[in-house]
Order: structure tokens, then C-alpha cells, then sequence
């Protein structure tokens, strides 16, 4: 499991985006709408979640179309549960 996608996670603004994307995909213009702040601070954002995994971004013309990379969040999500699941630990 790759500690790019905790410290991308980390970030309320990121986690916020990957909000945005589960209902639908999303150009970058469309994820601006629900931000106050630079271009720059936005793509800063999107790349550091491309990195981690959690997004995947496919260019469409002139735009570039995000959508959740959900492999990887169930992965994660497999991981935490591990650590939900005290049942194995409690019956030493």
C-alpha cells in the first residue's frame, strides 16, 4: 500500500474532490465550480491524486476527464478494514 495515497487522503480538499467524483466524471473546470482557488492550488490537488492512484484523468478534446480509480480505493478500503475487524486480535 503506497503512502502516496494516505498523504493524498490527508487533504480535506482532496477528499472532497474524490466526493465529487464518485457521483460522475469531471472535467477540471467542472471540480473548479466547487472551489475557492487558483488554477495552480486545483491542479497541485488533481496531480497529487493521479500520483497516489485515486484518480484517473483521460484527455476528451480540449479537456482532461477525471473519474475515481476505484481498485484502488477498495484496496485501501480493504486495508482499513483489517484494522476494524478486532474479532481475530480479541480471541487470544
Amino acid at each position: 500500500m503506497g503512502g502516496e495515497a494516505f498523504k493524498a487522503l490527508a487533504d480535506p480538499t482532496r477528499r472532497h474532490i474524490l466526493e465529487l467524483l464518485r457521483t460522475k466524471d469531471l472535467t477540471a473546470g467542472e471540480i473548479a465550480e466547487h472551489f475557492d482557488m487558483t488554477k495552480p492550488s486545483l491542479s497541485h490537488h488533481l496531480s497529487a491524486l493521479k500520483t497516489a492512484g485515486l484518480v484517473d484523468a483521460e484527455r476528451d478534446g480540449q479537456n482532461i476527464i477525471y473519474s475515481l480509480n476505484t481498485s484502488v480505493l477498495q484496496d485501501l478500503m480493504s486495508w482499513f478494514y483489517t484494522f476494524t475487524d478486532r474479532s481475530e486480535t480479541n480471541d487470544r
